[in-house]
């Protein structure tokens, strides 16, 4: 087998393992006080390094919801910075039942000993 070809053959098993193992990673849990009925969560990922760091705490954000549903905007309003961009980038793909533009403060637990 070629250089070139077994390499390709390294690059393709190393992508598929990383898939694999995104999709088992641990994930922290969410609450909202609920002004508008979530449709759907996205749950944050817990940072493989804040992991091994055993980082623990509590991430709060105030999010904006748009008429529609979608999240307008997003305020950190509390949190360890590694954990607050897994937070972050997970409730903007958070969908709300249509309504008025309401804003909505989000809790998210993170707990290395639970994983």
């Amino acid at each position: 087998m070629s250089h070139s070809r077994l390499f390709r053959v390294m690059v393709v098993a190393l992508m598929l393992s990383g898939g694999w193992a995104a999709n088992i990673a641990p994930q922290a849990w969410g609450q909202a006080e609920n002004k508008r009925k979530a449709k759907r969560t996205v749950n944050p990922m817990y940072p493989e390094l804040a992991r091994r760091m055993k980082i623990s705490g509590v991430v709060k954000v105030m999010v904006t919801i748009a008429p529609d549903g979608t999240v307008k905007e997003t305020h950190l309003l509390g949190g360890h910075p590694l954990l607050a961009n897994a937070v972050m980038d997970a409730v903007k793909r958070w969908r709300f039942e249509a309504g008025s533009e309401t804003t909505e403060n989000l809790e998210f637990h993170f707990a290395p000993s639970d994983y």
